[in-house]
């Protein structure tokens, strides 16, 4: 049970943390592109997502992101043409050579642990996060596979093709504040008016598909695990509905809170929260493969590699904190899983479920 409540303070911590992002990422697009406060732009975001997960659910939330998706793999892959016409290889290549060549480095140490942080991030996502468990979940039998390696595939080019645009930076003469303002400036400079309002529709389409999903996730976290499974345990389905209402308008107005004073950069505050997650990939993945592991190893590994992986954060810097995070928490597992193995019964899990086992 105290494993379950470990994760459970890991799993708000890093979605708090990424609906901070998301806010605050809506407030810089709208800022950059339009001149429009930070504030409002923020504010406007997270209204119109609070609304419609309000209003429709996972479905609509689903049904959104497949449209958005579509938004965006066409609206990058347009803009990367368009760089590419404007610029072009050659000179896109001469200029980040005479300026920045250390971006043409494939063994620039702090690429390599940025590259493998950002792995490690993703998995411990993809292992703890309740948007993905939420939509396995709501499959079809024989489904999730397909989904899933389908959409990966699809997805796979769009990193790539974002950090090419951004490239283009040099040769454009652009200076750019933040980081997190390049893509938009990049589009703004080629294309004038009209790749203001493509990349703003784009990165929109990015940000509401995100944040929707994740207010729909966290919401039924808080809803099952902490409502009904600390609180309320004999709640009928019509309270569960209602506080399901009020749990989503307190997450997006403790977002709208926290996104005011605009305290970090994203890629900074987004790399923050990965210390938290990567620290979950092994208890999670020994919990389901082997029964080996035990709830005091998971405890252990848990706690310590977050702890290892904030501490990284500050001395070292955000580019490594789930990478250490991981690793202190694959040793910890590894170890107690030889040292101190557990023979645990997965038939006790339809006997007792855990918010019955206090």
């Amino acid at each position: 049970v105290w494993a379950w409540r470990v994760f459970l303070v890991i799993s708000l911590f890093y979605a708090v943390g990424w609906l901070i992002s998301l806010g605050m990422a809506g407030g810089i697009l709208i800022h950059t592109l339009t001149g429009i406060d930070y504030r409002y732009g923020m504010s406007v975001i997270l209204a119109v997502c609070v609304a419609y997960t309000l209003l429709g659910g996972l479905r609509a939330v689903i049904g959104t992101d497949f449209i958005q998706t579509l938004i965006i793999l066409f609206g990058v892959a347009i803009i990367a043409v368009m760089a590419i016409d404007a610029i072009g290889f050659e000179q896109m290549h001469a200029d980040v050579l005479a300026e920045r060549p250390e971006l043409l480095n494939l063994l620039m140490p702090a690429a390599l642990m940025f590259l493998f942080n950002n792995l490690l991030f993703g998995i411990g996502e993809i292992f703890h996060s309740n948007v993905w468990w939420s939509r396995a979940f709501a499959f079809r039998e024989g489904v999730g596979f397909r989904a899933y390696l389908i959409s990966g595939l699809m997805w796979m080019p769009i990193p790539i093709v974002a950090g090419f645009v951004a490239l283009a930076a040099p040769s454009l003469g652009l200076n750019v504040p933040a980081a997190d303002m390049v893509g938009p400036k990049v589009a703004g400079e080629l294309l004038g008016y009209a790749g203001a309002v493509l990349i703003f529709i784009v990165v929109f389409s990015a940000l509401a598909s995100s944040l929707d999903s994740l207010l729909a996730a966290t919401s039924d976290l808080v809803l099952q695990d902490i409502y009904r499974g600390h609180l309320r345990q004999d709640a009928t389905d019509a309270e569960l509905h209602q506080a399901a209402k009020w749990i989503v308008l307190g997450l997006g107005l403790v977002t709208w809170l926290l996104c005011l004073p605009r305290m970090s950069t994203l890629g900074s505050l987004l790399h923050f929260t990965g210390a938290f997650v990567a620290s979950t990939i092994w208890p999670i993945a020994m919990g389901l493969y082997s029964r080996r592991s035990n709830q005091l190893t998971a405890i252990l590994a848990m706690v310590a590699g977050t702890s290892a992986g904030l501490a990284a954060f500050f001395v070292i810097g955000f580019y490594v904190a789930a990478l250490v995070s991981g690793v202190v928490s694959m040793l910890i597992v590894l170890a107690g899983g030889l040292l101190t193995p557990a023979r645990f019964d997965w038939r006790s899990l339809a006997v007792t479920p855990p918010r019955e086992a206090r």
